[in-house]
C-alpha cells in the first residue's frame, strides 16, 4: 500500500488544502498519516477524518528580536528528532507539506531519510518556513504565476490551491432559507477569515443603508463580532462562523467581499465567484495579501480595493460596478488553469511515488 504523510499547521490555511487532497488519495489507495504540533489547530481539524496524528515539538522562526528566539531553536531540534522517529517507523513513500513552522522539522527529517517531499506555497512570495524547506523538496507547488520566478525552475509547478470538493456542492435554496432571504434581490457574501476582519466589518455596516437598497447581504463577521443592534435588519444576516453549511451560502452568493488570504481567494476562483478583495494592509502583515489581490486583479479574477482609502460611498460604488460586470470575472476564472489543483497535485504525488 502507498503511504503518504501530510504536515502543515499553525493556521487553518496551512491545513485545509491538505484536507482537500485526502478524498482523492483515499480512492487511490493511499494510507494517510499526519504530523503536526502537539496542540495546534491542525490536530482539531484532522480529528474528523480518522487519520493517525503524531504531535511533535515546534518553535516559531522569527526575523525579529524576541526572547523566545533563544529557546525555540531547541524546540525545533526536538521536533526534528521526533519527526525523524515517526518517519522511520512509518516509512512513507512521500511527504506533502502545506507549510507553517511545524513543517520545517518534518520536511528536513524526511530529507535526511531520503523520503521525497512536495511542498505547497500559498502566497505570492514564499514564507520563511517554506524557504527553509525548498532546497530539499522535489517539487514546489504555488498559486500564482508571479511566484514561479521566486522558485527553482526545475521544481516549480503552478497548481493553484486544493479546494474542498464539498464547497462545490452547495444548494442555493438552502442558503436563502438559512438567511431568510428571497429571490428578488441579488446576494452579497462578506467573509473576512475565521477570525473576521474588523475593518471590513465596519465598512460594510456603515454602507448597509445604501447596499440594502439593491442587495441582500450575508455577513460572516468572526467570533464575537456580531453587531446586536443590526440583528433585526431586513435583508442582512450575520454569522460568527459557518462550517458545514458554508457551501450553501457560497451557492446563493452572486458576488463576494473578502480579505485576500491565499486559500480564501483560491476558493473564490474554484467556485467562480466575482469578488471585491480588500487585503489586510501591509502595516498589519508582511504584505502577502496585497500581492495576492494584485495578482488576482491582474488576471481578471477579482476587483481590488485599498482599505485605507475606502469609505461607505466608494465601497457601495465598487460593489455595484462588480455586480454589473460580474460576467467578465466569471469568464476569466472559467478559463483559468489553476482550477484543477487537486488533480494536478495528486498527479505530481503519483509521479514521484512511482519513481
Amino acid at each position: 500500500m502507498k503511504r503518504i504523510v501530510f504536515t502543515g499547521g499553525g493556521t487553518a490555511g496551512h491545513v485545509t488544502p491538505n484536507i482537500a487532497l485526502i478524498p482523492k488519495l483515499r480512492t487511490l489507495g493511499y494510507d494517510i498519516h499526519y504530523i503536526g504540533s502537539y496542540e495546534g489547530i491542525e490536530r482539531r481539524l484532522i480529528e474528523d477524518f480518522r487519520i493517525p496524528y503524531y504531535g511533535i515539538s515546534t518553535g516559531k522562526l522569527r526575523r525579529y528580536f524576541d526572547i523566545k528566539n533563544f529557546s525555540d531553536p531547541f524546540r525545533v531540534i526536538k521536533g526534528f528528532m521526533e519527526a525523524k522517529s515517526v518517519l522511520k517507523t512509518l516509512k512513507p513513500d512521500i511527504v506533502f507539506s502545506k507549510g507553517g513552522f511545524v513543517s520545517v522539522p518534518v520536511v528536513r527529517a524526511a530529507a535526511s531519510l531520503k523520503i521525497p517531499c512536495i511542498i505547497h506555497e500559498s502566497d505570492m512570495t514564499p514564507g520563511l518556513a517554506n524557504n527553509l524547506c525548498i532546497p530539499v523538496a522535489k517539487k514546489v507547488c504555488c498559486n500564482f504565476p508571479e511566484t514561479l520566478q521566486n522558485l527553482p525552475e526545475e521544481k516549480a509547478v503552478l497548481t493553484g490551491s486544493p479546494i474542498r470538493e464539498e464547497l462545490t456542492k452547495g444548494d442555493k435554496e438552502k442558503g436563502l432559507s438559512m438567511c431568510g432571504f428571497n429571490t428578488g434581490k441579488p446576494v452579497i457574501m462578506v467573509i473576512g477569515g475565521s477570525l473576521g476582519a474588523a475593518g471590513v466589518n465596519a465598512l460594510v455596516r456603515e454602507a448597509l443603508p445604501q447596499l440594502l437598497i439593491d442587495f441582500q447581504i450575508v455577513h460572516i463577521c468572526g467570533k464575537e463580532k456580531i453587531d446586536n443592534l443590526l440583528l433585526n435588519t431586513e435583508g442582512y444576516k450575520q454569522f460568527e462562523y459557518v462550517k458545514d453549511d458554508l457551501k450553501h451560502l457560497f451557492a446563493m452568493a452572486d458576488i463576494v467581499i473578502s480579505r485576500a488570504g491565499a486559500n480564501a481567494i483560491c476558493e473564490l476562483l474554484a467556485l467562480r465567484k466575482p469578488s471585491l478583495l480588500i487585503p489586510l494592509p501591509a502595516r498589519a502583515s508582511r504584505g502577502d495579501q496585497l500581492l495576492n489581490a494584485k495578482s488576482f486583479e491582474a488576471q481578471g479574477f477579482a476587483m481590488m480595493a485599498d482599505e485605507d482609502y475606502l469609505t461607505a460611498v466608494t465601497l457601495t460604488e465598487k460593489v455595484h460596478e462588480l455586480y454589473f460586470t460580474r460576467q467578465t470575472y466569471i469568464d476569466a476564472m472559467q478559463n483559468s488553469n489553476q482550477r484543477n489543483s487537486i488533480d494536478t497535485i495528486v498527479g505530481l504525488i503519483e509521479e514521484i511515488v512511482k519513481q
